[in-house]
């Protein structure tokens, strides 16, 4: 089965290979936009799809396409990517002290199947301090991360206080439901 990942992230490449995979990658230029009535806790599986709709046509028989989005919730809001070093930082300052919610969702399609799953993870920062946020925001540039940050970076290290779920669906890529469903085609 030959796996192409329909995503420019450099955190999902990089647990698709630590999963021992090979893949190439395949890009489409979607918008990402979605009905503002959508429930947030859909919001990545609506954008996962739309990732995968505008790919599968170029699909040969026997391979995998894996697609995928992932969103940052707080209190029933989608957090999206900043624009700009203030939008991140002011993200940061929102986040700080409280929980939220990281979903990814997955979009799998194989010989014309479409396979669709989600996972969830709670996550909690301490207060973070403007200094913290800005040495962050500074040296990380968050521009490119849904919620403005990266839990496998500094900010995460220091600041995550705890986590309820998978890690690596806070990076990006549910790899432990990942592998099962691959698992489940190749039976």
């Amino acid at each position: 089965m030959e796996i192409i990942l329909g995503s420019a992230s450099p955190r999902r490449k990089e647990l698709l290979k630590q999963m021992g995979f090979d893949f190439i990658v395949q890009i489409s230029a979607v918008e990402e936009i979605y009905d503002p009535s959508t429930p947030a806790e859909e919001v990545a599986s609506v954008l996962a799809k739309l990732k995968a709709d505008a790919l599968q046509n170029k699909l040969k028989t026997g391979q995998l396409l894996i697609c995928c989005d992932t969103v940052v919730i707080l209190n029933n809001q989608v957090l999206g990517k900043p624009k700009s070093t203030n939008e991140a930082r002011e993200t940061l300052t929102r986040l700080s002290g409280k929980r939220h919610e990281v979903i990814s969702a997955v979009c799998m399609v194989y010989n014309g199947k479409i396979i669709e799953f989600k996972d969830s993870t709670s996550i909690e920062f301490k207060v973070l301090s403007a200094t913290e946020i800005d040495y962050y925001v500074s040296n990380y540039k968050p521009f490119d991360k849904a919620g403005s940050y990266g839990i496998q970076e500094w900010i995460g290290h220091i600041g995550v206080s705890k986590i309820e779920g998978s890690y690596t669906n806070v990076m990006g890529l549910p790899t432990q439901l990942l592998y099962q469903e691959i698992q489940k085609i190749k039976a």
